[in-house]
């Protein structure tokens, strides 16, 4: 969206600094989407009271009416509309009341490649949007769509583009990456999938370093597995949702697998890549998680060979199946499960990194922070702190840690 503005002549500004317009993106992941864009849309208008505010994202595809209702929004952009978001700015007037430009979800079919531009080198690449799954606790099928992706060769063109910037690493991304080559531009068969893209892409030498943001267990594969074991430019790292480890709670989440399958591929890659960095996401107080299958969860969790966890607290979504589960898990209980497993995320890293020191691994350096300090991570995620050189900058080093 900031490219599509900026081509049309708006120049970019910080976002503390005074502008004429000011574009929100919203999540419908947590649930303080709400608060935050509030604050947000007073925090500007105190700043530049004469300023048009935009909103866009999950959050205004799912409820556009009740963002419309916030003073000081002018312009509310659901999921196909964001991307002429340009087009929508120069026929607003600021006087005008709240216009809401959104669609039918059934309707967004069309797959928009984007990428993220800023001063690293580590650039994330979206190759897939929307997903099929229709997981009890979540909303993003609706805000987001049906499953669509790109075409590889327009991947690898981006790709071309990207590189000729200066970039050295880039993170694939999606809402269900696995789910690559599923369906295209107007929801028709693409006959490409997720596998044959990050062969063509192991292939090309002008990137040097490729991750996997985050891909469902069941659609890991075991050749994708080996591909990136034997890989020349994809990193030994893979990040992969959980959500629980009791099979009773997957299944109440409607997940497709279980947790055998997860151990199965935890082990495979751990054997191939004893190196590889693995990262978890799970969920705490799903409705009908007692202390004994959250038990359950901390136990699996403890014994498998994984690196770091991302925990979520449950919280409740509208229009989602989740909401006629039970019994509910107090808010109380909820907070604790997450300290629980927030603490054992602390171990498992530590854990991780002490297998590390003395060896030497390949780091990609970024830019100083404030400090003069400069951060990496090692092509196994380790984070890499030292201090500035600016030969390091932006390069991958040889790095003892």
């Amino acid at each position: 969206m900031g490219r599509m503005l900026e081509k049309d002549g708006f120049e970019k500004k910080e976002f503390d600094e005074v502008a004429d317009v000011y574009v929100i993106n919203t999540c419908s992941v947590t649930d303080n989407a709400d608060k935050e864009c509030r604050q947000l849309v007073r925090r500007i208008q105190r700043k530049a009271p004469e300023a048009m505010v935009v909103i866009t994202g999950c959050y205004a595809q799912l409820k556009p009416a009740e963002i419309a209702a916030i003073p000081g929004v002018n312009l509310v952009l659901g999921a196909a509309e964001k991307f002429n978001i340009a087009d929508h700015i120069k026929a607003l007037k600021i006087n005008d009341a709240a216009k809401i430009c959104s669609c039918d979800i059934e309707d967004v079919n069309i797959f928009t490649a984007s990428h993220s531009v800023n001063e690293r080198t580590r650039i994330f690449l979206k190759v897939q949007d929307g997903c099929d799954y229709n997981c009890s606790f979540c909303t993003i099928p609706m805000a987001r769509g049906k499953s669509r992706s790109d075409r590889i060769q327009n991947v690898t063109n981006n790709i071309s583009s990207i590189a000729a910037g200066g970039a050295k690493e880039i993170v694939l991304t999606g809402i269900n990456l696995g789910d690559f080559g599923k369906g295209f531009s107007g929801g028709r068969t693409n006959e490409e999938n997720f596998f044959d893209l990050i062969k063509a892409l192991d292939a090309k030498d002008d990137i040097p370093r490729y991750r996997i943001s985050s891909i469902e267990p069941n659609l890991l594969t075991n050749d994708m597995i080996e591909l990136v074991a034997n890989s020349r430019h994809f990193m030994p790292h893979f990040h992969i949702p959980l959500q629980s480890g009791s099979n009773e709670v997957l299944a109440a989440m409607r997940r497709r697998y279980k947790r055998e399958l997860y151990a199965e591929k935890v082990t495979l890659i751990k054997t191939m890549m004893p190196h590889a960095c693995i990262g978890v996401d799970v969920i705490v107080g799903f409705p009908g998680e007692t202390d004994e299958l959250f038990n359950e969860t901390a136990l699996f969790l403890q014994e498998l060979d994984i690196s770091y966890l991302h925990v979520f607290t449950y919280s409740e979504r509208d229009n989602t199946h989740a909401l006629s589960l039970g019994p509910i898990v107090p808010m109380s209980k909820r907070n604790e499960r997450n300290k629980i497993l927030r603490n054992l995320s602390y171990t498992k890293t530590q854990a991780f990194t002490q297998q590390h020191i003395g060896q030497t691994r390949k780091v990609l350096f970024e830019t100083a922070n404030k400090n003069g300090m400069m951060e990496g991570f090692t092509d196994n995620y380790i984070k890499i702190t030292a201090p500035f050189k600016k030969e390091w900058e932006h390069e991958i080093v040889d790095w003892r840690v």
